[in-house]
């Protein structure tokens, strides 16, 4: 991971470069005024309000391409107070309304490949106005989906998918309306933001009118049953990840009210974090966005202090700027401090990897660096794709003998905070006990393993 200083160097030469007519005249205007020549003032002047522009300038660079938590991001007006720790909020692009007859019905997908996402933006930041989801940076993606409608079938097609709703292909629910009157994957409309919903991605809370809190998260039955309500009554307002039935019209909320009485006289299991046959839908190979690793260490960063703690992402909120490899969000993060401190919550703006995104059924876990005085906290998105199972790790015992863990194994954190406390750097997902400069950690490290029922595989000839 590329330090904070590095960026800012780079930045400023950069900046320098480009607004390098502002020292030129800076010189030639106090040359031309210690000459006594009276225009040389106004020449200098100039050059020097550009001058000090480029480290402000390089300055407010560096904060975009690598955000860092610090004390005035901290979320202090309790606007998140609320949210238990599972919570995730996330607030998508709307999707077309489908035709006015349509059925809202679930689909399971079967298969899904990528198969168009080019932006041209060379990993600067772009942004649209009035376009909440520009063509140019929704990935398309052809999927194979089973419809859950009266008579079950397949439909094959390609659609255009959200960033911030890529887990839902990932968890393999989607809800979808269905158009008696169309004829192939034409007949079939994605709703995505009600997809994040059904595939669990984003949390799901009822208030009953008795203030009763239940939690319905990928209940699927019953938030189709919601959805189905929500549409006929032109939209449910969800505060949060919470529905209120106590702020609806009465005839709404008494059919919100029957549905839990339902759901309370035959309950209903959770459906799985991902339907079976993940593999077959598993996009974050094809996903621009960081290959996951144990990470790099920075020189005197241990020594001095420095170490790394999880957060948890509690919002995600899409924007109207893009990177290449991934959208700009407004994104909320609960921090746990290395010493057992209370949390706290941190607002941040983050590019956030599309192949992570492509995860968050699965986990909304990120690994931050601490600096060495514990002010700053820096994402560390190598280390985040490795814990969030975007890449596989594989330890390589000093035999020779290999250990492939599973994705999202408990392992990977222990790990990556002995590399780190030790000062060693593998930015890579491949951890070689072989090397000289592993030699000395390679004992801990395969009682790691041995603590989670992780053992060599037998070495081959």
């Amino acid at each position: 991971m590329r330090g904070r200083t590095g960026v800012f160097v780079g930045q400023f030469v950069f900046t320098a470069v480009c607004c390098s007519a502002g020292p030129f005249f800076l010189a030639v205007g106090w040359a031309a005024w210690h000459e006594g020549e009276r225009w040389g003032l106004a020449v200098g002047a100039g050059g020097a309000v550009v001058t000090v522009l480029i480290p402000v300038m390089a300055a407010v660079a560096t904060r975009r391409l690598h955000p860092r938590v610090t004390r005035g991001d901290h979320v202090r007006n309790g606007r998140t107070d609320r949210y238990a720790d599972d919570t995730f909020v996330m607030w998508a692009p709307k999707s077309a309304p489908g035709p006015a007859g349509a059925h809202l019905v679930r689909a399971d997908v079967l298969e899904a490949s990528l198969v168009r996402y080019s932006p041209d933006g060379e990993a600067t930041f772009t942004t649209h106005y009035g376009d909440y989801a520009p063509d140019e940076f929704t990935p398309v993606v052809g999927m194979r989906l089973r419809l859950h409608t009266d008579t079950e079938r397949e439909v094959t097609g390609e659609w255009r998918v959200p960033s911030l709703c890529l887990s839902a292909v990932t968890a393999g629910r989607l809800a979808v309306l269905v158009d008696p009157a169309g004829d192939g994957d034409g007949g079939v409309t994605v709703h995505w933001p009600r997809s994040a919903l059904l595939a669990g991605t984003r949390t799901c809370r009822v208030i009953d009118l008795d203030g009763r809190v239940t939690d319905v998260t990928r209940r699927t039955g019953r938030q189709l049953a919601q959805m189905r309500i929500s549409r006929e009554a032109g939209g449910v307002v969800m505060v949060g990840d919470t529905i209120d039935l106590r702020r609806l019209d009465e005839r709404t909320a008494a059919r919100y009210g029957a549905v839990a009485e339902r759901a309370r006289a035959h309950p209903e299991d959770r459906a799985p974090v991902t339907e079976p046959g993940e593999e077959a839908r598993l996009l974050v190979d094809e996903l621009p966005g960081e290959e996951g690793g144990f990470g790099h260490v920075g020189r005197g960063w241990a020594r001095r202090g420095g170490h790394l703690v999880r957060a948890r992402f509690l919002e995600m909120r899409g924007r109207t700027t893009f990177q290449d490899h991934g959208p700009v969000l407004d994104t909320v993060l609960r921090v746990q401090p290395a010493d057992g401190s209370r949390p706290f919550d941190a607002a941040l703006r983050l590019t956030v990897p599309m192949n992570y995104l492509a995860l968050l059924n699965h986990t909304r876990e990120a690994v931050l660096q601490v600096s060495p005085n514990g002010r700053s906290y820096d994402v560390d998105w190598t280390r985040t794709n490795l814990l969030a199972g975007v890449t596989t790790a594989t330890v390589i015992a000093p035999d020779a003998r290999e250990v492939r863990l599973p994705p999202r194994s408990d392992a990977l954190w222990p790990l990556m905070n002995l590399l780190a406390t030790h000062g060693l750097s593998n930015p890579g997902p491949v951890l070689d006990l072989r090397r000289r400069r592993t030699g000395a950690v390679a004992g801990a490290v395969l009682d790691v393993l041995r603590e989670r029922g992780l053992t060599p595989a037998e070495r081959r000839t």
